[in-house]
This record gives C-alpha cells, structure tokens and sequence, in this order.
C-alpha cells in the first residue's frame, strides 16, 4: 500500500495521536528496510574484481597460474558450504587481470581491502545506443569531386561489441578481399546456428560469451539461460558492424525508401565480432571480457555502440568500459564509443574517459515525410517513415485526443495518449490527433495505444522528435511540429466532420539544414570532470539505412513485400561505427599514425557549419556548442591530411589519473610502471593534458588568467609556418603565445600557450575556438570555458 494512503487515516485522530503513530509507522517501514537491505546484502551477486595491468602479454604470470591464484582468493572469503561459488565466471588475464564471481555485499568489502585490488564493483547492465550518409560526408568535404580514393590496403581489423552479427547479410561479403592478416590470433567460435563456414575473409573472428550465471533468492540456485552462438538476436550489431565497415551492396532500399548503393566507412577493412549482449541486456562484466579478448586477437578499433545510463554514472575505474578502454589504448587500440541517447539534457554524456573516442550525433541531408491531407484542402508534411495504404481519394474521421476520451480519464492524459486513456469505441475507425506533452510515454507507445484502440491512424504533435522519423510501419502516422499542430487542432475544433488522411512517406534529398544534432543525442559537459570536453566529436545517427537481421523486419513490412535485409534505425548507436569507419579509413592510410593521432586528425578537421553555409544548430534551431557537437561533425577525406596532430600519451592519461585524484599505488597498477604523479594534483590541472580540445571547469574572473598548454607533432610539409586565430564570445579575454610556429627539417614538435582571462565574460560557459593556419590546412582547437 503507498505511503500517501495513510494520510486519510490520520485526518481522524487528534494531532498529538497523529503525530505518535506517524513516528511509529514510519520506524516499523524503516525497521523493514533495514532488515530487508541487511539480507539482501548476504545475497551473492555478480561482481568485477579488477586488479591492474597483466603482465603476461610479455612473458609474466601465464593465466593458468593467476587463474589458480584468484581461485585461491576466493575459496578464502567465501563459506566452505558454498563452495559452489567459487568459481570464475569471466578472467581477464592478457591486457589487463581480475575476475568477475558471485559474491555477498560483505563479501566484497572484504576482498576490496586485499593488495592488489583496485576496484571491485557490481556488474552493471548497460544499455544498447540505438548508405547516404558516408555520401554525405564526402560531399560536406567539398572533396567529393576533386579525388578518388585510392586502392584501400585490407589489413585493419576492427573489433565490435554488440549483440552479435547476421554472416548472411551481402555487406559481410569477402569478394576482393584477399588473405587474413597472419597477425590475426583470433577464433571463429561455432554456435548451435552458427558454423565456422559463417567466416570468411571480411567476418574473420566471431566470439559469443556464455551467459549461464548463478543467481540466488531464497536460498534456491537459479540457472540463467545460456545464449550460446555469435549469431545476432536483435539487429543492432548488425547494423552497427554494416555501419562501420560493411561490403558495398548495390541498389538496396527500406521497401523503396532510401535507395542507393550501402556500405561502410572502410569497407575493406575486417570485422571481428564480439557478441557481449543478451536477451537480459549487456553485462559490463561481459564487455570487459570481450575488450580483454579483442586485445589479445589482435583488432586495431574496437566500437561500442553501449553505455551506461546516464542516470547510475560510475567513475572510471567502476566501469568497465573505462578500465577497459585504458588498457586498449596503452595498446593502441582506438576505442570508440557512442555518447549515449539522454539529451538534449547536460550532463547526460556517457564513455566520456579521455581515452575513449565519444561520439554525438547528427542528421544527414535526407528526410522521410509523410503528408497530411486535411479534408479542407490544407497539407502538412509530417516526419515518419510509414507505408500507410491511404491515398488523396479518400478521408477519414478526425478527432484529438481530448475529444476521445475514456471515461474518468484527465483532459491531458487523452490528449497524450496514455495507455488507457482513449475511449476503443469514440476512436475506432478516426484518424487521433495526440499531443507529446508529456516524454514518459515514448512515440512507439502512443502509436500501439491508438492503433489497440482501433483508429485509422495517429498524427502526432510534437516539435523536438519530428527530425528523427519513428518506423510505424503499415499503420498511418505522421508527426508534425507544433505549428502545423496548432493549425490542425484549429481545423477539429471549428469543423463539424473534420476528415483527413496520411498519405505513405516519401524521402527527401538535399534536406537542409543538415547536420543538426539529434535531439536524443546526450550532451556534455561530463559528469565526473568538466576538464575535458565531451562529446569529443559528432557523425550522423539519424535514419541510417544498413543491414539488420531480416526476420526483426516482421511487422513493418509492407503487404506482399518480402524483407530486405535493411532498416533505417536512429540513435548514437548509428554515430559511433560512423566514426570507427573513418578511423579505419585513416588508418588504412596511415599505419604508423597511434590512435591520438588519428582521433586528432578527425577532430581539428571536424566540420563546423552546415549545408546552408551556417553554423552547425541544435534541435531547437539554435547555433549548437561544444557540449552538444564536440568540435564538430567529422570529414574523414580532411582528415587524411591534417597538417597538425595533437598527440595524447600514455603519460597524459595517467597524469589525468593523478589529476583526479586517484592514488600513486592504484595507477602504478593499472600501467605496470614505477609512475610517479606530479607533487601538484588538483582537478583543474587535467585542462593541461595534451587533447585536441580545451575545457576548462572553472575560470575564476577575479583571478589571473589561466594558462593551457598545447604541443602540436607537424604531420604536413616538413618546412611550415602556422599562424594563430582567435574565435572568442564577447568579453572572454584569449591570447595565444607565440602567435606564429615555425616548422623546419627536423623539428617537428612545437609548444604553444593559450591564455584565458574572464573579467569581463559572460557567466557560464563561453565556446569558441583557436585555429591555426598555414595557407592549406586550419587545424581546430575547440574550447569551453565556465567563468565564474
């Protein structure tokens, strides 16, 4: 029973009583919970033990022996009489060593106070982050015309950890793809679905993780359901995988929408897939396996289209893509990551560690609109992608959703469409206006309550989602802004028989603006430093058409049309293989380059404006910032020729540990060095490390202006001069020294100083940006500062 209805109880009794039994009441609940917690803390779960950089990639400790040791570890902390429970359920031994088991609450205090431990933490369930646009890219370059690629060597492998791959799909075919890199040390696993023949010379690694776990309630043992194959269940790491690096395929469509040739960024590059995710969601404990495994056969990307929710953050050493990112990238392993899909909200950022690649994400120049035919001649164009059967020649029933309502329903739960609210009989055989007041309730919901309550078709108002279009299938819809809602509202309310109809979507080319960001595209700044800018850059995630799984189309498919293997899907799920491709591509290119360098070269070469000439803008038409676009949309044929890299050491980040104030012991752990941190470590000297963006939490304005230092490798013409320029906001003081750097033979590292001064700044966060220019290249250095 809820708290609240005891109120009415107490509404009776004489205060002085009232107050006597609230007191009693509430320390009997609070009795409970305690009791309730304190068992519930004697239940083992599943938790990651990490325990630093391993050895054994060098000739250190073999797995077998860590393996016994951590055994031993175990059998000490936990009861004889359940001795079942000693047992690893993951083991990470190549690039960095620790374990996952089932333990109890106290159980894991206990071993967190044992040497060697770093951390030990609950494994948490991430969550999923879910062509024309690699065309669009190249066109944004203004390069599309000017050269063709050259032959792309095959010999990058890229890692992806997702829900697994369909083998079957033609952008994993290997035609002109020639031998497996003998540096490959990976497997193809087989599942019951699953044959080694799956592989191929583009699908050269498939691994799946047993996901049997032991979970206990009751004193009875629950065995979990095994998923035992690399074969994709849900369609996500197919599209991501076709995203990043798929095959071209010719002449594929979404039944017709978005025709065209699909392909990847590097399609000639290798995949290695890594299925970390089940029907039960992806376990951190899962990922960190497969990032450890990934390391070990031998990718040279890892993508990650996965995080945390934005809501339940952990630091960096308890989360597991954070833990395992830093040891890729000591291995130079780039690690890309999605932003997360929580905007447009601040702070709701995710992968946001400096090591990791964090992407944001953006629409392309196409549209899907469905049009909307008022029985008084008006039109409406409306965003969905809908293969409605309606046609100009006949209207139907229109009504709003406040006018259907269910009896003893709210005016406004009506108009919102909540599950429950609409009347079945006043609906059935209507066209229902609903409005999107109201984000709990997610557009797919609104359009099964109305089409449950049998309507026609649902148009529905709402301004911020109406640029990333929902799949109704064959149910009529269309969404519009709030103007056209307005209008059509005003059309119901002053008809007497208001009609229409939703005529099937068509797309639209040369859509403008674009790129905008996504609306759900989560934005910065991040939640455990605002040190470092986040997201660090922005690719296209809105109505990407790649591979899927062909029976996850069920239902969408239009009468008599058969799947087509290809979906349009959104969400930074869809950015983040975006820039893994291009990262690929680059390296494809450029093999010695580390991955700071590639990840340098893409963001100082980012794209700033949009197709209108304009500044890039947000989901409200607002010029966009660095917390919601990093430094801009990436162009990937710019960034093969980025004049100046700033170069991101493994020295930075463990500075960037020190920084943020985490122990000597626990970092020399984690980079299995003698590392010592500087006798200086406070949070605002991160600004400091070496990245290809500026931010700066706090800048006092009654202070002296801050200093950040930058060191640029010159990867252009040994003999160049770059000259500096300010882009500043009004009152924000910035000064570069020197103003000019010189290259020549033999010198090619060369520092510069950027002065911050805030007196006469506005408050809050002020962006702009430093760009250094030779004549050919304009290398970026985007910043934001928060005056205070």
């Amino acid at each position: 029973m809820p708290l609240f209805s005891f109120s009415s109880i107490f509404l009776a009794i004489p205060s002085s009583m009232a107050s006597l039994l609230h007191h009693l009441f509430f320390l009997s609940v609070l009795c409970l919970l305690i009791i309730s917690s304190t068992a519930s803390n004697q239940l083992p779960q599943h938790y990651v033990v990490y325990m630093g950089s391993s050895s054994s990639g060098n000739g250190g400790e073999a797995p077998e022996i860590a393996e016994a040791g951590h055994l031993q570890l175990l059998s000490s902390i936990i009861p004889s009489h359940e001795s079942e429970r000693i047992s690893l359920i993951h083991h990470y031994s190549h690039a960095f060593k620790g374990f996952s088991a089932m333990l109890t609450e106290n159980e894991a205090s206990v071993l967190a106070g044992h040497d060697g431990i770093v951390s030990i933490f609950r494994d948490p369930i991430l969550q999923l982050h879910t062509t024309r646009s690699w065309d669009f890219l190249e066109a944004s370059s203004g390069m599309q015309n000017k050269h063709k690629h050259p032959p792309l060597s095959s010999d990058v492998i890229i890692g992806m950890i997702d829900t697994g791959i369909w083998p079957e799909s033609p952008s994993f075919n290997d035609d002109g793809i020639g031998e497996i890199p003998s540096r490959w040390k990976g497997v193809c696993m087989e599942g019951y679905d699953f044959k080694k023949s799956n592989c191929n010379r583009k699908l050269i690694g498939a691994r799946y993780y047993d996901s049997i776990q032991r979970t206990y309630s009751n004193n009875k043992t629950h065995m979990a359901k095994p998923d035992d194959s690399p074969r994709d269940f849900d369609g996500h790491g197919t599209h991501t995988t076709s995203i990043a690096a798929g095959a071209k395929v010719a002449n594929v469509s979404y039944h017709d929408l978005a025709g065209g040739t699909a392909r990847g960024g590097s399609p000639s590059s290798r995949i290695a897939i890594y299925k970390a995710c089940t029907l039960d969601g992806c376990s951190g404990s899962t990922i960190l396996k497969a990032i450890d495994d990934a390391i070990k056969d031998g990718v040279d990307i890892i993508s990650i289209s996965i995080g945390m929710s934005s809501l339940f953050q952990s630091d960096y050493l308890n989360d597991p893509i954070a833990i395992g990112s830093f040891h890729a990238q000591q291995m130079n392993i780039m690690v890309v990551c999605s932003g997360g899909n929580d905007g447009p909200d601040l702070y709701t950022i995710v992968n946001s560690a400096p090591w990791i690649f964090t992407v944001a994400a953006s629409n392309i120049d196409r549209d899907f609109q469905s049009t909307v035919l008022l029985g008084n001649g008006k039109t409406f164009q409306g965003s969905a992608i809908s293969f409605s059967n309606f046609n100009r020649s006949r209207n139907y029933p229109l009504a709003f959703g406040e006018d259907v309502a269910a009896k003893f329903t709210p005016i406004s739960e009506a108009r919102n469409c909540y599950p429950g609210s609409l009347d079945t009989q006043k609906v059935a055989g209507k066209i229902v206006v609903c409005t999107d007041d109201d984000l709990n309730i997610p557009r797919q919901i609104k359009k099964l309550v109305v089409e449950d309550a049998r309507a026609k078709g649902l148009i529905l108002v709402s301004e911020d989602e109406t640029v990333v279009p929902l799949d109704s299938g064959t149910f009529p819809f269309a969404e519009v802004g709030n103007l056209s809602g307005l209008q059509i509202i005003k059309y119901i309310n002053g008809t007497k028989k208001p009609t229409a109809t939703i005529l099937p979507t068509r797309d639209v080319p040369r859509y403008r603006p674009a790129p905008t960001v996504a609306y759900f595209s989560s934005r910065g700044p991040g939640q455990y430093t605002e040190n470092i800018l986040k997201p660090d850059i922005m690719a296209p995630g809105v109505a990407i058409l790649a591979a899927v799984i062909p029976e996850k189309e069920a239902g969408s498919v239009p009468v008599g049309n058969k799947p087509t293997g290809y979906a349009i899907k959104s969400g930074t799920s869809m950015a983040c293989p975006h820039v893994t491709g291009a990262a690929a591509f680059i390296k494809s290119f450029h093999h010695g380059w580390s991955t700071s360098m590639i990840k340098s070269a893409l963001m100082t070469t980012a794209t700033i404006y949009d197709n209108t000439g304009k500044p890039l803008q947000n989901s409200s038409h607002h010029f966009a910032n660095p917390h919601e676009v990093g430094v801009g949309e990436i162009n990937p044929l710019q960034a093969l020729n980025p004049g100046l890299v700033f170069e991101t050491t493994t020295e930075d980040y463990l500075q960037f540990l020190c920084y943020y104030g985490y122990s000597e012991k626990n970092i020399r752990s984690m980079s299995k060095t003698n590392f010592n941190c500087p006798r200086i470590s406070i949070d605002r000297l991160i600004s400091n490390i070496n990245y290809p963006s500026i931010s700066i939490s706090n800048l006092d304005r009654h202070k002296p202006a801050q200093t950040i230092k930058r060191t640029v490798t010159n990867v252009g013409c040994p003999n160049a001069t770059y000259i500096s320029r300010v882009h500043a906001p009004v009152g924000l003081e910035v000064k570069v020294f020197p103003k000019k750097i010189v290259f020549i033979e033999g010198l090619t590292r060369v520092s510069f100083k950027v002065l911050f001064y805030g007196k006469e700044a506005s408050s809050g966060y002020n962006f702009g940006s430093v760009t250094w220019f030779d004549g050919r290249h304009s290398v970026l250095l985007s910043f934001a500062v928060n005056v205070e």
